[in-house]
């Protein structure tokens, strides 16, 4: 017997991410069409099967098609992935919603919050969406430039349904890419988006030339303000040790593709935020995150001293040796006072 066809997938975003999954998606045999608003990129894609923009030099498969008419991307989909940087999930969410054919789930590989309000992204799909729409979230330590050029790589997908889990990581587990599952979104989405702010904070003391042993305690401090938070939240803390949370933060703090951690390094050895920001040339989703990470603290009454100080130095209020100062000058304590999560 033949074996079923598999289902298409639009992925939305044509930024180096959503490139590099979409064509991790086309290699495994799925009908796959890329949204884009540039429509270079989109002819780009389509003609050298190339995205010169984000991912010069790496060949695209020719299955892979890319497309700026969301409603061609959209036609006939069994599932959407949407790729977007945060500030724009939700209008991309409101764009997709009466495009969406009946039974496709959506899922999304972006990371952070919604801007203002602080709003998980799964709290706001639900709300954009509505109820019955299967929705989850792909996450874990990855550099798009790797996956696309078919490096080993594991990522986690979580979902509080678990057919559509399991739908998800199908798409994307492949030969060298490997799709856990679980059902704590929340905890996978906090882990996603504050480990862009702990990387700043490795960058910045990278920049200054602190040294391996600062790196490694920011790291490890970084983890527990993560894990803290996420209990105040409501997470679970085994999501937080594995792919979505320790993973994700290894690779972001001591990664060089890593956009946040380049930012703390250009700000550690003395670049302004505005020059930095410009090399980078794309979004650095830790500007936002920091705001938001600490709006959530501040509700629940935990004290995060080093995404403070990453906040207080992306407004400029202090400077990275200052900040540095600020965590050194900190009360002397136990390192667990009474348990994990103090």
């Amino acid at each position: 017997m033949a074996a079923a066809a598999k289902p298409k997938v639009a992925v939305l975003g044509a930024g180096s991410w959503g490139t590099a999954l979409a064509a991790l998606i086309a290699r495994h045999g799925h009908p796959t069409v890329l949204w884009g608003r540039d429509p270079v990129v989109a002819s780009a894609i389509a003609g050298r099967h190339e995205n010169p923009r984000y991912l010069p030099g790496i060949a695209l498969p020719a299955g892979l098609h890319a497309t700026t008419s969301l409603p061609d991307a959209l036609a006939d989909a069994g599932l959407v992935l949407v790729v977007v940087p945060s500030h724009a999930f939700a209008e991309t969410l409101r764009a997709l919603a009466p495009l969406r054919p009946a039974g496709a789930g959506v899922a999304w590989a972006t990371k952070g919050f919604e801007p203002g309000s602080g709003r998980f992204l799964h709290e706001v799909a639900g709300e954009v969406l509505g109820d019955g729409v299967p929705l989850a979230v792909v996450t874990g330590p990855s550099f798009a430039k790797e996956v696309a050029e078919g490096l080993p790589t594991a990522l986690t997908v979580h979902s509080d349904d678990a057919g559509f889990c399991q739908q998800v990581a199908d798409a994307l587990h492949g030969p060298a890419f490997r799709a856990y599952t679980g059902n704590d979104m929340r905890g996978a989405e906090l882990g996603g988006a504050m480990k862009n702010v702990l990387a700043v904070a490795t960058g910045v003391a990278d920049g200054m030339g602190l040294g391996l042993n600062a790196r490694a305690g920011l790291i490890t401090r970084g983890l527990n303000e993560m894990l803290r938070l996420n209990i105040a939240l409501g997470g679970r803390p085994e999501t937080l040790m594995g792919l979505a949370g320790l993973g994700d933060l290894v690779l972001t703090c001591t990664g060089d593709l890593s956009r946040n951690r380049r930012l703390g390094l250009a700000l550690g050895r003395g670049a302004s935020i505005a020059d930095a920001v410009r090399e980078i040339g794309q979004v650095v989703e830790s500007l936002q995150t920091a705001d938001e990470v600490m709006r959530l603290a501040n509700a629940h009454g935990i004290e995060l001293p080093i995404a403070e100080g990453v906040r207080d130095v992306l407004h400029g209020t202090v400077t990275p040796a200052e900040g540095l100062a600020r965590l050194m000058a900190r009360e002397r304590k136990a390192e667990y006072p009474q348990s994990l999560f103090c």
